[in-house]
């Protein structure tokens, strides 16, 4: 089950948050999801309505994600590419998994795909484990894009 996120899902954000975080850094990404990053921006995703939560059979959050339908400021300019389509589109951000349940990601996706036909998402260079997740689910890697600090991310979109 995939809902958004509310104020008393803090705990387990935060649980999934530093979960994924070990995870990245156990495959050799130390260098996303620093600095106090994605938490300090849980409070306005959730405001927003933007940070959607996936639950187990029990209800227990073990994955989350933000999802936003319309212009993704960064992805305005892609280098070494460009875009398969400039129809209007939806960005997945931020997805992280506790690892307890398997398929998270199809379930994102699957969900998205729900809302809108064209997606994009970005993930640094040496996350291959997201690259692969992208790939897997039939995401094109189309370019380069950069973020609010000048960072370089690969960029991806999938089309149904």
């Amino acid at each position: 089950m995939i809902r958004k996120a509310v104020r008393s899902d803090t705990q387990d954000i935060l649980r999934i948050y530093s979960a994924a975080r070990a995870y990245m850094i156990a495959n050799g990404n130390r260098s996303q999801w620093i600095n106090g990053y994605p938490e300090c921006l849980l409070d306005e995703d959730i405001q927003k309505g933007r940070l959607y939560v996936v639950c187990g059979e029990d209800g227990t959050a073990h994955g989350c994600f933000v999802f936003l339908v319309g212009e993704e400021p960064n992805y305005r300019i892609i280098e070494q590419g460009a875009w398969g389509s400039d129809m209007p589109y939806g960005t997945i951000h931020r997805m992280g998994s506790d690892g307890t349940i398997k398929g998270v990601f199809a379930q994102v996706l699957a969900f998205c795909a729900g809302q809108i036909s064209h997606i994009r998402a970005d993930t640094h260079e040496v996350n291959s484990i997201m690259q692969d997740l992208l790939e897997k689910h039939g995401f094109a890697r189309r370019g380069m894009i950069y973020v609010e600090d000048g960072t370089p991310r690969i960029a991806y979109e999938y089309q149904r």
